[in-house]
């Protein structure tokens, strides 16, 4: 669990973040993708009004998550939001890593705001997910994307490793100690490892195990991508071995991060918004020490997905890595 003793979030950036992402309704909004909401968004921001302090954003949010996805029988969320749609969610599917990302903020929101409700339904999706979204794959405990179409074609369940939300996974079993959470943080690190020995290092968006390796998942594209940037992002933030970024660090350059074919290792464009070169650029300095670029060091709201991974990076230098980002500690 992070501490709250201050936030390092300025009000500036949490502002400008809100302004160009969060309706006064509370809907987090992909604005770079039609306009759309989903459950990854509401967890991300809920997650960011929890570290910015500000509870009033956090019940807004909080609010239309619970009154517009949170559809399902399970109690967990649908996964996308269409504000162009009658009913707006077409598709009451759910989204894996939205329902941790909920499920982690609220627990948060309990710790840090002494609220016992917060705390309640953060246990009770922690323990569906743990009982209806965790498969086995290739002898391991791996988390399923969604309840529907993941199954696999032959070859096992699809899995995304950009879902392992690995901070989160502590405190999970710490909530729900029956599920063996830890496993499930040690499967995340083999894909890795597998990964890192296939040709490009890095693995696909959406992969499948077997055998003791790892392939792309058929009718997907073999390509490591925006899902997957969040892979050193997440190790990061789990203060995870810096051994396991040399792959990512080996597929990127000072522009930023690449789309990359992994069956040939080619790059196919580049990911350079601020947010996304700061990943880089925070690998960089985790491992050797380089300083974070100036303009990196606050926030810039381009679109959602990139300004969501910088803040939510930001918090994280700040706080361990203070002279990445020319801070004492």
């Amino acid at each position: 669990m992070p501490t709250f003793a201050q936030s390092v979030i300025n009000a500036s950036e949490w502002q400008a973040y809100r302004d160009a992402f969060v309706e006064g309704t509370g809907r987090v909004v992909d604005v770079a993708n039609g306009g759309i909401s989903h459950s990854e968004g509401q967890g991300y921001g809920l997650w960011l009004a929890v570290l910015a302090e500000d509870r009033p954003s956090f019940e807004r949010i909080l609010s239309f998550t619970r009154t517009e996805l949170m559809l399902r029988d399970d109690g967990l969320a649908a996964w996308r939001w269409e504000p162009d749609s009658q009913p707006h969610v077409p598709d009451t599917n759910n989204a894996t890593d939205g329902d941790m990302l909920i499920a982690y903020a609220l627990y948060q929101a309990g710790a840090l705001w002494t609220d016992s409700s917060y705390t309640e339904q953060a246990t009770t999706m922690v323990r569906t997910v743990g009982r209806s979204m965790l498969v086995q794959a290739d002898g391991l405990t791996a988390i399923l994307p969604g309840a529907l179409g993941f199954e696999g074609d032959g070859q096992g369940p699809v899995l995304n490793l950009s879902y392992w939300i690995f901070e989160a996974l502590p405190v999970f079993a710490q909530i729900d100690p029956e599920i063996d959470w830890d496993g499930v943080y040690q499967t995340g690190l083999e894909i890795a490892r597998r990964a890192a020995v296939s040709k490009a290092g890095i693995p696909p968006d959406w992969l499948v195990l077997d055998a003791g390796g790892m392939e792309p998942a058929p009718n997907f594209e073999p390509e490591f991508g925006y899902n997957n940037i969040r892979i050193p992002f997440y190790m990061m933030r789990a203060d995870i071995d810096p051994a396991y970024l040399g792959p990512y660090r080996r597929n990127a350059d000072a522009a930023g991060l690449y789309k990359i074919n992994v069956r040939s290792g080619a790059r196919i464009e580049p990911i350079g918004e601020p947010g996304y070169r700061l990943i880089q650029a925070a690998m960089e300095c985790i491992a050797t020490g380089n300083a974070v670029p100036e303009d990196l060091r606050t926030m810039s709201p381009t679109s959602y997905y990139a300004a969501t991974l910088q803040l939510l990076l930001l918090d994280h230098l700040r706080r361990s890595h203070a002279d990445c980002v020319g801070g004492t500690g």
